[in-house]
């Protein structure tokens, strides 16, 4: 009793390296109402472009962001989607994450208000499943997305795990 824990030396933390940037457009939010856990949601997703320096292409119409706003006023994210790559390689993207902020900040995205993305913490952890040849290797990846709302549209810069 009384001891300081020893401190154990960590590893360096994984580095991170720019894979691509995804603009998606954004349909309207639609609310199941609430639920046990929060306000059940869900947000259509519709087209948009992926642009960077290992994947390039388009997103596929009918992915689904699904939510739910909890009351400590921090949202889950659940986001499923297809990328066309520019070779027509489909890739599907499964990304859980959070959303939240200072009420204030908060309450200004729900307003559709252009935020900058430092004003709030928006982050998802995406794995990728692919049939396609030229993009098998995404089968193993991991990656980390730093997100940014606008009104219609969401931006996510899209890091992998080295």
């Amino acid at each position: 009793i009384g001891k300081v824990p020893m401190m154990i030396p960590f590893p360096s933390a994984p580095a991170l390296l720019p894979m691509t940037r995804i603009r998606c457009e954004v349909g309207a939010l639609v609310t199941l109402g609430p639920s046990p856990g929060g306000e059940r949601r869900y947000v259509p997703l519709g087209g948009g472009t992926v642009q960077g320096p290992e994947l390039n292409g388009s997103l596929v119409e009918g992915g689904v962001d699904w939510q739910v706003a909890r009351a400590d006023g921090v949202l889950e994210i659940a986001a499923h989607y297809v990328i066309r790559a520019e070779d027509g390689g489909l890739i599907e993207v499964r990304s859980d994450g959070l959303r939240h902020g200072p009420p204030q900040v908060m309450e200004r995205l729900a307003r559709g208000e252009a935020v900058p993305r430092d004003d709030y913490f928006f982050r998802t952890l995406m794995r990728f499943t692919t049939g396609a040849p030229a993009w098998q290797h995404l089968n193993k990846v991991m990656a980390l997305a730093v997100g940014q709302r606008e009104a219609r549209a969401v931006l996510l810069d899209v890091y992998r795990f080295a």
